[in-house]
């Protein structure tokens, strides 16, 4: 199987870490958030990788070269301009044959990554997203109104369970032929599919999942690192 990494962003919510610094080479622990990825990533079967990089690109290429030490094939499509989200994978139209992952670079999670596929198989959609619950903090009261503007009810500081999407994705290579060229982000991808008519799917993953780019979970990503090393890597 193959898998599509997006590693081209600035890391803006990082910096100044990532000033110097492309952010999936950041470190959790002693090992690049990127690294451990593609350690699970390979303990799912996948072979071939696709890095999509831009910012500070030669670093990454540095670093993960061929991919023989991950036993990976590793190849780099590099973006001149931020292209965004999804617009980087308009390079790959045509040139896939079978369904194949697609990630943020920055992915902290223990992602079955092997039922993620099987789910979107199974769909039958062009893409399938990863869906994980997070709790979120409100820290306003929130108002509940009428539709005359008087006061029916009153929550204050309330905890919101929300949907969110995990930056990681299963797609089918009629996918790609729906981005344009330009700038394009994948929320507009699985809008625009909707509009069309197609199906988009989805899977929640019940386990473990951090969005590195903010700081707060960046720190506790690597608390949680120190504590137990082996809970993020795939057995050797």
């Amino acid at each position: 199987m193959r898998a599509v990494v997006l590693a081209g962003g600035r890391g803006t919510r990082l910096r100044p870490f990532t000033t110097s610094f492309p952010k999936p080479l950041m470190p959790v622990g002693d090992m690049p958030i990127l690294e451990i990825l593609l350690r699970q990533l390979r303990s799912h079967g996948v072979t071939e990788v696709t890095l999509m990089t831009g910012h500070l690109a030669y670093l990454l290429e540095g670093y993960f070269e061929d991919g023989r030490r991950w036993g990976l094939s590793i190849d780099y499509i590099r973006e001149e301009r931020p292209l965004g989200t999804a617009g980087p994978l308009r390079r790959l139209a045509g040139n896939l044959v079978d369904d194949f992952f697609v990630m943020n670079g920055d992915l902290l999670t223990d992602l079955d990554f092997t039922s993620l596929m099987a789910r979107h198989r199974e769909a039958g959609a062009p893409v399938t997203v990863s869906v994980f619950s997070r709790p979120e903090k409100i820290e306003l009261g929130i108002l509940q109104l009428d539709d005359d503007g008087g006061v029916i009810g009153y929550d204050e500081k309330p905890t919101l369970k929300l949907d969110v999407s995990m930056g990681a994705y299963a797609m089918s290579p009629t996918a790609l032929t729906e981005i344009p060229e330009g700038p394009y982000d994948m929320p507009q991808l699985i809008l625009d599919l909707l509009r069309a008519g197609r199906p988009v799917s989805s899977w929640r993953h019940d386990g473990f999942w951090l969005d590195i780019g903010r700081v707060d979970d960046y720190s506790l990503a690597n608390r949680m690192f120190a504590e137990n090393p082996t809970g993020f890597l795939p057995p050797a």
